[in-house]
């Protein structure tokens, strides 16, 4: 009786030091990138504009969001002061159907709990029922599939509450239709949502959010595009600022000796595939199963017991390289849009080097000078940590 006691606190504790490591948020290079990107779209972006966030899974998105969240909040103190009723951003997550299909109205009925609208419930039994006038002439209740009601009560919240941005996470569930229905159209609800508006909505998924880039040439006007990348092996800057993540984690982890994350930073990274929210959600798996097995140092055992399979992560990079390859430019493709233009094929910039151009943005820089193989460049990365809204930590 007495052991069954111990067992029950060794879980309890472990389990509250474990929920206490998932609220730790390491701000990496590609995340404070991402973020910077993303608030300068937010703060550039015309009423009504589309903002698509697009990263492979596990890459930090949903983190990248709260992130966001937390600044608009703070930025927005002084007009929520003034006005009690505004509310400084609005956001949901866009659920995979069961039925395969997604459900506009239970997204709507999502948003007008998220904005705290009063009595949701009657404003969606009032949408699911119409009226029909029968054959004898009387009037009989038909379901009603559209939920145009639903949407005219979401877009009258939206204008009463006024928030800076929707943000939506998951947006690639967005892509579940029925057949017949065309892809355009489930992106045009949003289109017209944030046009009656004037509201910004960002949208946060996978790659396979890339199915809703460059449907018309009207959306890709009014889109503009982050992507947030993953960390490639690659790049020795990469491996460099991965290896600094993986520290930062040892020096962070709820447990009596730090270990030495860094020797086997090679398997960390390849059952992570350069992925930091896949990385932490390893690293949490595999020190619950330490501390629950009283140990008091996080070993290669407990690593390799909680990784994800070779299987597993050969499909997360199968996608990962796929969206790379469609969100990054080459000179072929520059020269095929010069052609078409009626342009020379050769560029007038002569004296710089394509290094890559994500959607939105062509990065022109010098070439430069290769260092030897191996050899760190001289700085000094920042460490430190510090808090946000919510009681979170930020490590830098």
């Amino acid at each position: 009786m007495q052991q069954s006691s111990v067992g029950s606190d060794t879980i309890q504790v472990a389990t509250e030091a474990v929920r206490q490591f998932h609220l730790l948020t390491v701000a990496h290079p590609r995340l404070v990138e991402a973020k910077d990107r993303l608030m300068n779209a937010i703060c550039d972006a015309a009423p009504g504009s589309l903002i698509l966030v697009i990263g492979p899974t596990g890459v930090g998105k949903t983190t990248l969001r709260l992130k966001a969240e937390c600044l608009i909040a703070e930025q927005m103190r002084p007009a929520l002061d003034a006005d009690p009723g505004r509310i400084p951003y609005l956001s949901i997550e866009a659920v995979a159907p069961e039925s395969g299909n997604f459900s506009w109205r239970d997204h709507f009925y999502r948003m007008l709990e998220q904005m705290k609208e009063p009595l949701p419930d009657r404003k969606l039994n009032a949408c699911q029922f119409h009226f029909e006038r029968s054959d004898r002439g009387q009037f009989t209740s038909a379901p009603r599939g559209s939920g145009i009601g639903l949407q005219h009560a979401t877009e009258q919240a939206l204008r009463h509450r006024r928030p800076a941005v929707v943000f939506i996470d998951e947006a690639q569930h967005l892509s579940r239709m029925a057949s017949g229905r065309r892809l355009s159209d489930q992106l045009d609800v949003i289109k017209s949502m944030a046009n009656r508006t004037e509201t910004v909505h960002v949208l946060l998924g996978t790659y396979d959010l890339l199915a809703f880039c460059n449907l018309s040439g009207q959306l890709s006007r009014r889109s503009t595009y982050v992507h947030f990348r993953r960390y490639l092996a690659e790049s020795q800057e990469d491996v460099e600022t991965f290896q600094n993540v993986l520290m930062t984690f040892a020096g962070r982890l709820p447990l009596p000796e730090a270990p030495d994350l860094l020797a086997d930073w090679e398997f960390l990274y390849e059952r992570s595939t350069g992925c930091v929210g896949v990385l932490k959600e390893w690293l949490e798996r595999a020190v619950a199963r330490a501390l629950k097995g009283g140990e008091r140092l996080l070993g290669r055992q407990h690593l390799a017991a909680t990784a994800l399979s070779v299987s597993q992560c050969e499909k997360i990079l199968a996608e990962s390289r796929d969206g790379e390859s469609q969100l990054t430019d080459t000179e072929e493709a520059r020269s095929r849009l010069r052609a078409r233009l009626g342009l020379r094929s050769s560029s007038p910039l002569t004296d710089t080097k394509v290094v890559s151009q994500e959607a939105d943005k062509v990065i022109l820089a010098p070439a430069k000078k290769r260092g030897r193989a191996g050899q760190r460049r001289p700085r000094r990365d920042a460490v430190g940590v510090h808090s946000c809204a919510g009681g979170e930590s930020y490590a830098l």
